[in-house]
């Protein structure tokens, strides 16, 4: 059943092809003569000018706004390359001076850190100095110190040097450097 189907198929398509080349070939010829007349009255008329020497020229000042739009342009170019030359400019002597800056403060840091290794070098010498002499001498020194400059050094003592150099201290005097030394980690955050 299916072969019959595609023969009834086929046959219906070339007879729709016939149809179609035959309504085709009658339009040609009814419009041959036509053109054919037509083919005559232009051989004895005089031919005419191709388009493009038909085409007007520009309008002169669509051309001039043109031309200036063009030096507009390439001005802002130029001032635009200037800029980003400018900006290369100052950008290769932000970085050379960052730079410079970068190691300045390398330097300083050694320094201070030098400097701070120093200080403390010498206090912890004098501290030791203070240990070692006889507590009755050390108290008399204390005494005619400034009380929170005493407190730094009886800080950093060991607990029976500063017990023996703060007995031999005047009251008043052991009294203000105890309370130095008490209060002054009270304001220490405790979170």
């Amino acid at each position: 059943m299916s072969r019959a189907r595609k023969r009834a198929g086929r046959g219906a398509l070339f007879i729709l092809a016939l149809l179609l080349m035959a309504s085709g070939s009658l339009r040609i010829g009814t419009n041959v003569g036509q053109a054919l007349a037509s083919q005559g009255d232009q051989a004895t008329a005089e031919p005419e000018a191709t388009p493009a020497l038909n085409c007007p020229a520009p309008p002169l000042a669509l051309a001039e706004a043109l031309k200036e739009r063009e030096q507009q342009v390439s001005i802002r170019e130029t001032a635009l390359e200037e800029r980003l030359a400018a900006l290369d400019l100052a950008e290769s002597v932000i970085e050379t001076r960052l730079a410079a800056l970068v190691e300045a403060e390398e330097k300083l840091r050694a320094t201070i850190a030098l400097a701070d290794g120093a200080a403390e070098g010498d206090l912890a010498r004098l501290t030791e100095v203070y240990q070692a002499m006889k507590p009755k001498d050390a108290a008399a020194l204390f005494d005619g110190m400034d009380p929170e400059f005493a407190a730094g050094f009886l800080g950093r003592m060991r607990p029976e040097a500063a017990a023996a150099v703060l007995s031999g201290m005047s009251s008043e005097r052991a009294y203000s450097v105890s309370a130095i030394l008490a209060g002054r980690n009270a304001n220490v955050p405790r979170e």
